[in-house]
Order: C-alpha cells, then sequence, then structure tokens
C-alpha cells in the first residue's frame, strides 16, 4: 500500500509530496512541528501537542492555515487513509513560499501545512525492557527552546554523536547541568524517591509527555522537584529516565559509559510507563 501524505489541503501519495525551494522552512526553518503517538489507531494526548502547536506557532507571528479542530481532522484521515495502528503522525507548518529569498516576513502568503505517518511499535520495543544508553553532549542549541522550531540542526549533531556511541540519546549539558535530550526529556528518580526533572522555561522544550508524567505521578502523592540536576546527581541516583512521544517513558541505564543503579530499568521508570500507558489508551482520540 502507497503511503498517502498531506500537503496544503490535499492527500496526495508520498511521492508526490512536494513544496516549493522557496519555502521558508527549507531556507530559514521558518517553521513549527509537533509530533503526536498513535495507539490501536486513535491519537495519544494530541490536545496537549496541538495546544503547544498553537503556542509556538504564536510566539514566532506564524497564523496557522487551518483550525485546530481541522488539524486533527486531517490527523485522523491520515491514520484512516494509511491504516495506521501504531505509530506516529507529524505535522509541520512553515510560513509559506514567497517569490524569493528575504529575511523579513513577506506579506499575503498563505503558510505551509504538512502531515505524514510512520510506522512504530512503542509499546513492544525492544528498549522498553533492556533500557538505553546516553552520552552528553554541550548544548549548542538557541535560547528559546521552548518554542518547537524546525531549527534541528543542534539535535541532529547529538544524536548522531549518541548513534555513533551505540546509545539511544545524547543529554545535553549547559553550565553543568542536564537541560533535556535530542528529542526527550529527562528525569532522575533519587535516593530519597524524589522525582526530578527540569523546570519548564526557555532553557528547554515543554514536553507534552513530560507534562502527562508529572501529572500522573503527583496524582500518586509521588514527590517532585523540578529543578536542574547534573549528571554527577543522575549517576547517583536510583533511576534515570527519559520521555517523549516517540518512545512513552524509557529507562536510561548508563550514562557516558558508566552505570546508573543496578545498569537496568527499575520498578518506578517501569510503573510510571504503565501508568503512563493506561493514561494514553483511555484518553486517546
Amino acid at each position: 500500500m502507497e503511503q498517502i501524505a498531506y500537503v496544503n489541503g490535499s492527500f496526495v501519495p508520498m511521492a508526490d509530496a512536494k513544496v516549493s525551494i522557496l519555502d521558508r522552512g527549507f531556507l530559514f526553518a521558518d517553521g513549527i512541528y509537533e509530533v503526536a503517538a498513535v495507539l490501536d489507531g486513535k491519537l495519544i494526548d494530541n490536545a496537549s501537542h496541538l495546544a503547544r502547536l498553537e503556542r509556538s506557532v504564536g510566539e514566532i507571528e506564524l497564523a496557522l492555515p487551518e483550525t485546530i479542530e481541522r488539524i486533527q481532522e486531517i490527523q485522523k484521515e491520515l491514520v484512516s487513509r494509511n491504516n495506521l495502528v501504531n505509530g506516529m503522525v507529524y505535522l509541520e507548518v512553515t510560513r509559506g513560499a514567497d517569490t524569493g529569498r528575504d529575511f523579513a516576513f513577506p506579506k499575503g502568503v498563505k503558510p505551509t501545512l504538512v502531515m505524514f505517518t510512520s510506522v512504530k511499535d512503542i509499546i513492544n520495543a525492544p528498549s522498553a525492557k533492556t533500557g538505553i544508553a546516553v552520552i552528553t553532549v554541550p548544548d549548542l542549541r538557541w535560547t528559546r527552546r521552548d518554542i518547537k522550531s524546525v531549527a534541528l540542526l543542534a539535535q541532529v549533531l547529538a544524536k548522531q554523536a549518541a548513534a555513533a556511541a551505540g546509545a539511544g540519546e545524547a543529554w545535553m549539558i549547559e553550565d553543568g547541568k542536564v537541560t533535556e535530550g535530542g528529542s526527550s526529556s529527562a528525569f532522575i528518580l533519587t535516593q530519597d524517591d524524589v522525582l526530578v526533572t527540569r523546570q519548564n522555561g526557555s532553557e528547554i522544550l515543554p514536553g507534552c509527555t513530560r507534562k502527562a508524567v508529572v501529572k500522573l505521578a503527583e496524582e500518586r502523592q509521588l514527590r517532585i522537584e523540578e529543578r536542574a540536576f547534573t549528571v554527577e546527581e543522575a549517576l547517583a541516583a536510583k533511576e534515570a529516565f527519559i520521555t517523549s512521544a516517540s518512545v512513552f517513558v524509557q529507562a536510561v541505564v548508563s550514562i557516558d559509559g558508566k552505570k546508573v543503579a543496578t545498569g537496568k530499568p527499575g520498578p518506578m521508570t517501569d510503573r510510571l510507563r504503565e501508568i503512563y500507558v493506561e493514561f494514553a489508551k483511555a484518553t486517546a482520540v
């Protein structure tokens, strides 16, 4: 079956999905993206992703070409047309294509909206049972990381360094503290059973899965501290893990080649993953 994508109002075969070479997303990374998970053919925590989309486009004065309600309809239609059971829906909105290349915002140009799907079995991923290794890299990004920009070169370099080292993620370090992963939020469980994750701010992306996991943990009276932590703290922790739409809750078992605790996923991480999956299935649309 040929994969179907969405481009500016039309559902087309992936091979025919094209945008102009003058599109500002291509020329300037002048755009915003979102990725929502799909389980059993339904979108996971999608309202949170679409709320973050609205916030991000607002921060760069970019008007959405469709309503949020219509965007969700398109997402669902793509899932249906591609017979997607488990995987992801990617969407990107850019400022569109002008007649030339000028840094200032163009006038009278309609934004570009593209979407496509990919298959991924998040629930049964082997790394969910084994955990992943993490390496650390300097955080080279700009200062507005709270905006989910398509300008991802620093993250690409971080993720490539992780891949070259045989690791599953890179934690980015700034001023001696972990900001976040290349495509994930970072958590540790301290020896006195406090869940620690960096507070939201311009230094990190406000992760949708992170937000849900924090809320689910609070509902179960778990102790939460939203603050920055060091790699040394992580290595001294009972457990460490990451969260994202593409992995849900994923144990970190080593950092820069050094074991975290036993070097295996811990019981708190496993339980939070179970709780998140229950939440995801119960609230899917």
